[in-house]
């Protein structure tokens, strides 16, 4: 099972903001976004949840917390402690891939994991406090670079 980060990133590295929320609207990159993962699980964090309000449609949503108490109102969403136990479950599911799709915390961990990065690094800067890692050049390789009209999208692949 291929495990794969997707992520859009500003130009100063910021991902979103501590309340789970965006700082952006690109429809062309959302677009890029439901293309890429429609029909794959993605996994997430709680305040990513949150920030959507509802589970996205045509994929498995799969949400991390530690918080033994959460609870959400979709029965479409599973609810795990931990990556392991995502993978676990995926891997059980026999999926072709499942998509790490934020927020920073997940990103942090996923990334020693991944296999793939499919990164759309935006045109502007952003006002947020939650960051991509950095991004170890010694261990990925680029594989392809796509240009669109806001951003442009650089898949990784780690280096055997």
């Amino acid at each position: 099972m291929k495990k794969i980060i997707i992520a859009a990133v500003a130009k100063n590295n910021v991902i979103g903001r501590s309340t789970g929320e965006m700082p952006w609207n690109s429809k062309e990159e959302f677009k890029h976004f439901r293309e890429t993962t429609f029909g794959f699980p993605i996994i997430m964090g709680r305040k990513t949840l949150e920030s959507l309000e509802k589970p996205l449609k045509g994929r498995l949503n799969i949400v991390l917390s530690k918080d033994v108490k959460f609870r959400q109102k979709f029965k479409e969403i599973i609810i795990l402690n931990s990556l392991k136990k995502a993978y676990e479950y995926c891997e059980a599911a026999n999926n072709e891939k499942v998509f790490f799709i934020g927020g920073g915390q997940i990103f942090n961990e996923a990334i020693a994991h991944a296999d793939e990065m499919i990164i759309s690094y935006m045109d502007f800067e952003a006002e947020g406090d939650v960051f991509f890692p950095n991004i170890d050049l010694k261990k990925w390789s680029i594989r392809k670079r796509e240009q669109r009209k806001d951003f442009e999208i650089v898949n990784y692949i780690r280096k055997k």
